[in-house]
C-alpha cells in the first residue's frame, strides 16, 4: 500500500497489456518514419546500427556510470577503468552517422567516470562544456565526503549548433534590488511584481534549481537513476527547435521521451528493459493530456522553491 501522498508511477497487468503492443523491436534497418514517436526495446549495442543516418538533432544520454546497480532486471557490474572506455567507445563510435553536422550532444555521468566519459566523447564530438547539477538526495559518508552531485558534458557536431539562450534564463529574486537614480528610481535591470522583485539571469554550468524525482513527485518511477524533467527541459530548450529529432539511446524511464514530447519535439529511445519501456509509454500518455513540467512554467525556469503561479491561478511551489 503507498501512502496517500506517494505518487510514483507503477504498472499494473491492464498496463502490460494494453501498452506492450506499442513497443518496438528492431531485427532490419529502420527509417525515420519507422522510429519517430516510439520506444525502441532492445539492446543499445544491436539497435545502433540499424537506425537511420543523418537524422537526430540532439542526442542526450544517461548510460549507467561504471558502478554496480541494479536496472530492473539487469545488474551492471563495475569494471576495470579500461574496460569502461572500450565499452563507451563500442557504442559512442556509431553516434557520428546517426547525428547531423549540427547536431548537439549531452551526456551524463558522475564524478567516477566523468574523466573516461570526457575522453571517448571528445574523440568524436567537440567538447564545449562541463555541467555541474546539485544532486541534494544522497547518502551520506562515514570517512568520505558525501557525493552531492553529478556532470553532463555538453558536446556537438560542430560550430554550427543550435544555443537558445532566453530560452533557457533563471528567474531568481533580487534580494540587494539597485535602483537607476537612488531609492524612488528605475529599477536596473529587474523586475519589480506583486509577487516580489525577480531578475532572468543567464545559464551558468552549476545548476543548483534541481530537485531529483521522488515518491510525492508526478513523474516519479522506480528507476533507481531518473533524471528530473526539469534537467531534461533545460538541455532540450536550450539545444534543439521545433519538431528537431531527439534522440536518447539509454532511455530509462523515458524522461528524455516525455519532457521532447511536452515541448513540441519530434523524439525516440532505446531502452533495454521491457518494464522501463512500458514505463516510458505509459508517461507518454499521461502527456497527452498534461504538459506540465515542475519548477518550469511560462516559458520561465524557477529557483528551487521559488513560488510561481499554476495553470489555474493558484499559488504553488516552482519545486
Amino acid at each position: 500500500m503507498k501512502a496517500s501522498r506517494n505518487r510514483t508511477l507503477v504498472l499494473t497487468e491492464g498496463d502490460r497489456k494494453k501498452l506492450t503492443k506499442r513497443l518496438l523491436t528492431v531485427e532490419s534497418p529502420q527509417t525515420l518514419d519507422d522510429v519517430i514517436g516510439r520506444t525502441i526495446n532492445g539492446d543499445v549495442l544491436d539497435v545502433l546500427p540499424l537506425l537511420p543516418e543523418r537524422c537526430v538533432d540532439l542526442l542526450i544520454a544517461d548510460p549507467p556510470y561504471n558502478l554496480t546497480k541494479t536496472f530492473g532486471g539487469t545488474v551492471f557490474r563495475a569494471i576495470d577503468n579500461l574496460d569502461y572506455v572500450a565499452w563507451l567507445e563500442e557504442w559512442v563510435s556509431q553516434l557520428p552517422r546517426l547525428l547531423k553536422a549540427a547536431a548537439s550532444i549531452y551526456v551524463c555521468c558522475d564524478w567516477r567516470c566523468s574523466c573516461a566519459m570526457c575522453g571517448v566523447f571528445g574523440s568524436f564530438f567537440k567538447v564545449r562544456n562541463r555541467i555541474t547539477w546539485e544532486r541534494e538526495k544522497g547518502r551520506g559518508a562515514k570517512a568520505n565526503w558525501k557525493n552531492a552531485h553529478e556532470d553532463i558534458w555538453f558536446c556537438t557536431m560542430s560550430d554550427a549548433c543550435t544555443f537558445n539562450l532566453d530560452a533557457v534564463k533563471l528567474k531568481r529574486r533580487v534580494v540587494a534590488p539597485y535602483r537607476v537614480g537612488g531609492a524612488g528610481g528605475t529599477p536596473k535591470d529587474w523586475d519589480e511584481t506583486p509577487a516580489g522583485n525577480y531578475r532572468m539571469t543567464h545559464p551558468s554550468n552549476l545548476w543548483t534549481d534541481l530537485t531529483v524525482p521522488f515518491w510525492s513527485m508526478p513523474e516519479n518511477t522506480g528507476h533507481p537513476t531518473q533524471k528530473p524533467e526539469k534537467l531534461l527541459a533545460k538541455l532540450i530548450l536550450a539545444s534543439s527547435n521545433a519538431d528537431d529529432v531527439v534522440f536518447d539511446p539509454f532511455l530509462g524511464s523515458g524522461t528524455t521521451s516525455v519532457v521532447a514530447k511536452k515541448l513540441g519535439r519530434r523524439f525516440f529511445g532505446v531502452e533495454r528493459d521491457r518494464d522501463y519501456c512500458l514505463l516510458t509509454e505509459k508517461r507518454l500518455t499521461l502527456a497527452e493530456h498534461d504538459r506540465a513540467i515542475q519548477g518550469y512554467e511560462d516559458g520561465v525556469f524557477w529557483e528551487r522553491n521559488a513560488l510561481s503561479h499554476g495553470m489555474h491561478g493558484k499559488a504553488r511551489k516552482g519545486e
